[in-house]
């Protein structure tokens, strides 16, 4: 593989912010001697972030860790981050109060980022569940960094595979919050990638993915 480096820009992440938060906290921002670039060169290919979303159940964590694994034997250095994976470490003060999603949300979107600046294909498969949140997300990277991959699929077909039994707990009370049943879930305007998990095989959907990398320039061979 090679990279065309025209595709290439510095991002430009929210500088009032950054400016405003350095100046609170006397912060001074380190550039690394390697830049994000240097590592893209380097690898042969583009760095992103795949944002994977839908109501649990849909098939996020199956899909991501599928093109995950495709990348791996391609030999392209990518990552996967987990929803639950996520709650059980960085993540476990949380609660699924709508702030506390907010702030899950947040916390992972400057996760990815580094991950992106470290030169990795990055997957992430959470519900973030709330627009404006993945919107804010969608922000902090370069133009065609982020791509968001609407995993669409009826609320039954998600309650009828129920991996994790968590909508029967829902339906019974004993999940408060929960996306689809007592939360919202508020699909993507315009997502990158919409995958219909109920008609798609995981084969199909990972190709789909992966030519989409490949019509992006972002895998180019």
């Amino acid at each position: 593989m090679r990279i065309a480096s025209e595709l290439i820009s510095e991002g430009d992440f929210d500088e009032k912010v950054k400016e405003r938060t350095m100046q609170k906290a006397n912060l001074i921002w380190h550039h690394s001697t390697v830049s994000k670039k240097d590592r893209q060169l380097q690898n042969g290919y583009k760095s992103c972030v795949l944002w994977f979303t839908g109501l649990s159940g849909s098939g996020k964590s199956t899909l991501a860790n599928a093109v995950d694994y495709t990348l791996f034997q391609k030999k392209i250095k990518s990552f996967c981050l987990d929803g639950d994976n996520i709650r059980l470490g960085l993540n476990r003060d949380l609660s699924f109060a709508e702030e506390d999603r907010k702030e899950n949300i947040r916390r992972i979107g400057e996760v990815a980022k580094l991950f992106v600046d470290s030169g990795l294909i990055v997957l992430t498969a959470f519900i973030s569940p709330f627009r404006e949140d993945r919107e804010t997300i969608r922000k902090m990277f370069e133009t065609d960094e982020f791509i968001e991959v609407y995993l669409q699929c009826p609320l039954q077909v998600c309650e009828d595979r129920d991996p994790k039994g968590l909508y029967k707990r829902a339906r019974r009370g004993e999940i408060s919050d929960f996306t689809g049943i007592s939360s919202p879930y508020e699909p993507p305007s315009t997502p990158e990638i919409v995958i219909d998990s109920n008609e798609c095989s995981i084969v199909e959907s990972v190709g789909e993915i992966y030519q989409y990398l490949k019509e992006k320039k972002i895998l180019i061979d």
